[in-house]
C-alpha cells in the first residue's frame, strides 16, 4: 500500500513537469520560423563540412566533407576532385557521370574557371536520364591557385540561383582549405622557432656541462657517471622531435636535470627553490618555454654574482590559468634592454657565441602565438635587484595538446 502511495505522489509531481516541458517545446516550435530553421540547418551543415576541410584536402577529408557540400549546393550528387582532376570522393547517385566530370574538372583546373555541361553535351547512362547538367567548379585560392574541383550533378536547369550557390559553397570550401594551409605554415614556423631556440641554448651549456663532467672523471668517477646520465637525458628531451607542446611536469623534470649539472659546476654558490601546485603539473605549454628562463637566471643572474645566489621556480594555480615564475636574486639587468628589444643580442664568452639573454623573445613570441597576446612574458628587473620572469598559461585551450 505504501509503495502505491509513493508511486501516485511521484506521478503527481511529474505531471506538472511533463506538462510544462510539452508547452515549452510547443511554444519553441511556434516561435521558430521556417526561415530561422533553414538558416540554422545551413549553418550547421556548413560547420560539418568545415571540420574535415580544415585538415587540408585529401581523400579522407573529401570523403567526410562531400555529403555536407552536396547538401549545401542542393546537388543530386557531388564529387570532390584534386588539382590534377582525379576523383577523391563521391556522394550520391549517378556515379557513371564521374568520367565526364573528370574531363570537366581537368578543363576547370587548366582554365581556372567553371565548366558547365548541359543538354546536348551530356552523355547519359540508363539510370541518368534525369540529369540535366554537370558543373565543374574550381576551388581557387588566390595565393596558391586551383587546389581542387567540385563536380556537381543536378537534375534541374542550371539557373543563376543554382550557379550562385555552387560558387559560394566553393568559396567557403576554399576558405577552410586556406586556413588549413595557414595552420600548417604556423606549425612549420613553430618547429623552426624550436630549432632556433635549441641552437641558442645548446652550445654554451654543452661546453660547460662537458667541462664539469671532465673535472669529476678522476676525482669522483661515480659522480661523473651520474652527471653523464643526467646530461644524456637532458639532451634527449631537448632534441626530441615529438610535438611543439609539452607538459609542465616534463619541462620541470628536464629543468631538474639541467640544474643538477649546473649545481655540480657552481657548488654551494647556486641554491634552488621549487614550489609547484600539484594541480598544474598537467598544464600544457610550448616545448622548451621554461628552460630558457631558468638558464638565463643561472647564467646571467647567479653566475655573474661573486657570492652566487638562489633561483626560485614557482608554478601556481590561478583559476583558469597557471602562473609560472622564475626568479633570481642575482645582478639583474637594465630594463632598457627589454624596451629596446635587445634580449637576444649576441655576445661571446670563453670563445663560445651565445645570446645575451637566451631565447626570451623567442619564448614570448611562441606563447603569444599559442594563447594570444594576454599570455606573453612579464619581466621585472633592475641592476642589482635580480630578475623575475613570469608567464601565464591557460590550464586548458582547445586544439592545444602534447
Amino acid at each position: 500500500m505504501t509503495g502505491t502511495v509513493v508511486a501516485v505522489v511521484a506521478l503527481l509531481v511529474l505531471i506538472p513537469v511533463v506538462a510544462f516541458t510539452a508547452v515549452w517545446l510547443r511554444a519553441r516550435r511556434e516561435l521558430t520560423t521556417p526561415t530561422e530553421r533553414a538558416v540554422h540547418t545551413t549553418l550547421h551543415t556548413a560547420s560539418l563540412a568545415a571540420r574535415p576541410l580544415r585538415r587540408g584536402l585529401d581523400e579522407t577529408s573529401a570523403e567526410e566533407a562531400a555529403p555536407h557540400l552536396r547538401q549545401l549546393t542542393g546537388a543530386q550528387a557531388l564529387g570532390v576532385f584534386d588539382a590534377a582532376g582525379d576523383l577523391l570522393a563521391w556522394s550520391g547517385p549517378h556515379e557513371a557521370m564521374t568520367e565526364q566530370l573528370h574531363d570537366a574538372a581537368a578543363r576547370a583546373v587548366d582554365g581556372e574557371r567553371r565548366v558547365l555541361i548541359a543538354y546536348g553535351g551530356l552523355v547519359r547512362g540508363a539510370g541518368d536520364n534525369a540529369v540535366r547538367a554537370l558543373i565543374a567548379q574550381p576551388l581557387l585560392i588566390e595565393a596558391t591557385g586551383v587546389v581542387g574541383v567540385l563536380g556537381i550533378v543536378i537534375t534541374e536547369d542550371p539557373g543563376p540561383g543554382m550557379l550562385g550557390a555552387v560558387t559560394e559553397v566553393a568559396r567557403y570550401a576554399c576558405s577552410q582549405i586556406e586556413l588549413a594551409d595557414l595552420d600548417a605554415s604556423r606549425a612549420r614556423l613553430d618547429r623552426a622557432e624550436v630549432r632556433a631556440l635549441r641552437a641558442q641554448i645548446s652550445p654554451h651549456f654543452i661546453y660547460n656541462a662537458l667541462n664539469t663532467v671532465a673535472s669529476f672523471v678522476r676525482t669522483d668517477p661515480d659522480r661523473a657517471r651520474e652527471l653523464i646520465l643526467e646530461f644524456a637525458d637532458f639532451t634527449r628531451y631537448s632534441f626530441r622531435t615529438a610535438g611543439e607542446f609539452t607538459l609542465l611536469a616534463d619541462e620541470l623534470r628536464n629543468i631538474d636535470r639541467y640544474l643538477t649539472l649546473e649545481r655540480a659546476r657552481f657548488g654551494d654558490a647556486l641554491a634552488v627553490k621549487l614550489q609547484v601546485a600539484p594541480e598544474v603539473l598537467n598544464v600544457v605549454l610550448p616545448f622548451l618555454a621554461l628552460q630558457p628562463l631558468v638558464e638565463n637566471a643561472v647564467r646571467h643572474g647567479i653566475a655573474a654574482k661573486p657570492d652566487g645566489g638562489t633561483v626560485s621556480i614557482v608554478a601556481a594555480d590561478e583559476g583558469t590559468d597557471c602562473v609560472i615564475s622564475v626568479e633570481d636574486d642575482g645582478v639583474g639587468m637594465d630594463p632598457e634592454l627589454l624596451r629596446s628589444g635587445s634580449l637576444d643580442s649576441v655576445a661571446e664568452t670563453s670563445g663560445v657565441k651565445e645570446a645575451a639573454h637566451v631565447g626570451l623573445a623567442n619564448v614570448d613570441d611562441r606563447l603569444r602565438a599559442a594563447f594570444g597576446n594576454d599570455y606573453g612574458l612579464v619581466v621585472e628587473t633592475a641592476p642589482g635587484a635580480g630578475t623575475k620572469v613570469s608567464m601565464r598559461v591557460p590550464k586548458f585551450r582547445r586544439g592545444i595538446s602534447t
